[in-house]
């Protein structure tokens, strides 16, 4: 079967098998090491619902044969939280909404390093600070650039920082300051987005992702599924990552926040967000596939079966404003799926 083959299955779904389907995408992602094309991607999404263990199999083969077994596990800490003044409707940290989350100031230095230091007993191997703002002003990156070697040399871990949109001069600041990892989420397709954000665009997360790049710096571009998207609109989002190749992609599902707009928007559900995990990993084979936000409330018992769909590292704790479940749960289902903690950082 020619590498054509799964691109073609759409136009003409009878002239193909599910398991042909399969077959040529294993031959694809495992014996020659290659990549899906976009339309290919959408094939294998089109494939019948019964059908949906042969594809997280096929994407948790795809994991171990091209990232290998490792897991990695890392604590993430709002050090700055709400008041934002962003409009993103999933987000209770903004200013814009009514929610039961209150502007904080920026955390002190030893409370930044108790919780890193916890992180890293969890034998974790990454730590990201987080900050709620459109982007860091000149005492922002003096603060940011005055804790991450700090974390660096108190804890070992490498230091990750999400601090919203920046310019090129702060991205080089960053990278040259130790940042190892960056994140900065897409979060939804070009097409969505302005159904979800209104005070920025979709080029300008887009410019800062290229910005963390070309400075070196790891790059973390997440996804939020379950905010009212087609999924001609999340395979979009799939060929955007495509494109954009971040060392790691976060995996999150909308646990809805009171007070924001998007309070009333139905939980994803489980075989919904399995689906889309393994298909996330076949699109994306080399990278860096997180469980993020909302897996709990999205997947409940059901977590262990996402490990094996294509999943590869975890955040452990507690999320920005939303509850996780213990870091000792999560060691408990690694240890039980005999899939080893490590560090996994690899240029795709």
């Amino acid at each position: 079967m020619t590498d054509t083959a799964l691109s073609s299955a759409e136009d003409s779904p009878d002239e193909l098998s599910a398991d042909e389907l399969i077959a040529a995408a294993r031959t694809k992602l495992i014996d020659d090491a290659g990549w899906l094309t976009l339309e290919e991607v959408t094939a294998l999404s089109n494939l019948p619902s019964r059908r949906l263990g042969d594809l997280m199999a096929l994407a948790h083969d795809v994991r171990l044969a091209r990232c290998g077994d490792t897991v990695e596990v890392e604590g993430i800490l709002s050090v700055k939280t709400g008041g934002c003044p962003e409009d993103c409707h999933f987000c209770s940290q903004s200013a814009q909404f009514d929610t039961p989350v209150a502007a904080t100031p920026f955390l002190d230095t030893e409370e930044v390093l108790a919780a890193a230091r916890e992180t890293a007993e969890l034998g974790a191997s990454e730590f990201c600070i987080v900050l709620a703002v459109r982007g860091p002003d000149e005492k922002t990156m003096d603060r940011i650039l005055e804790l991450v070697p700090i974390i660096g040399d108190e804890t070992g871990l490498n230091v990750a920082v999400s601090a919203g949109i920046l310019d090129e001069s702060q991205a080089r600041r960053l990278a040259e300051g130790g940042v190892h990892r960056y994140n900065h989420n897409l979060e939804t397709s070009r097409s969505y987005f302005p159904q979800v954000v209104t005070t920025h665009d979709f080029d300008e997360r887009w410019e800062t992702c290229e910005l963390v790049k070309a400075n070196d710096m790891e790059l973390c571009c997440g996804v939020l599924l379950g905010m009212g998207e087609t999924d001609a609109q999340r395979l979009e989002l799939i060929g955007h990552l495509q494109e954009l190749r971040p060392q790691e992609v976060p995996v999150n599902f909308l646990n809805p926040r009171p007070g924001t707009p998007l309070e009333l928007k139905p939980i994803t559900p489980a075989k919904d967000a399995l689906k889309w995990v393994a298909l996330f990993r076949l699109a994306l084979p080399e990278v860096i596939l997180r469980y993020a936000g909302g897996r709990e409330i999205t997947l409940g018992d059901m977590q262990e079966a996402g490990m094996t769909a294509g999943i590869n590292a975890l955040i452990v704790g507690n999320y920005l404003t939303t509850l996780g479940r213990s870091p000792n749960e999560d060691l408990d289902m690694l240890d039980r799926l005999s899939m080893p903690v490590g560090i996994l950082s690899k240029v795709v």
